[in-house]
């Protein structure tokens, strides 16, 4: 579980500096996986940046169109075509539960409610039984509020 924190947290410090703290904003609008890379010491860093778009802090993004991958794509994103540093949490935040629970965002063959992860881990949250999406492969070497 240490290992798969940490690269949470370089992702989320790497999320930060694209959106906060350099020249421009950076919305890198396919953050996944396989666009996060570790080095030999398995320090996590954000690659690919074929989709990001830049503009200036305080100025909106002028995105027209959905892009990224089935699965990482906020809501908010799907419905407007407006990319933004919060689809990019968002779809940050889909890692997060792809890291934790060991699985894909969507499970096309899986039932009803663990078809789409999200649904399936805000169902278990709501049920009080959050714990339940927890990778197996994690066994108890874990630390629950980090979770």
């Amino acid at each position: 579980w240490s290992q798969r924190f940490k690269i949470i947290k370089d992702v989320a410090a790497g999320l930060c500096y694209l959106h906060q703290h350099w020249v421009q904003v950076i919305i890198h609008r396919d953050i996944k996986p396989a666009n996060i890379l570790l080095d030999g010491t398995m320090n996590a860093k954000l690659g690919d940046f074929g989709l990001a778009k830049l503009h200036d802090h305080g100025i909106d993004p002028q995105t027209s169109h959905v892009a990224g991958t089935l699965g990482y794509i906020s809501p908010e994103l799907s419905r407007t075509g407006k990319a933004s540093t919060s689809s990019d949490v968002y779809a940050f935040g889909v890692v997060m539960l792809e890291i934790t629970c060991g699985r894909k965002p969507i499970l096309p063959r899986a039932s009803q409610i663990k078809m789409i992860l999200t649904d399936w881990v805000l169902d278990c949250w709501e049920n009080g039984d959050i714990m339940q999406v927890l990778d197996q492969m994690i066994g108890n070497e874990y630390i629950e509020e980090q979770v």
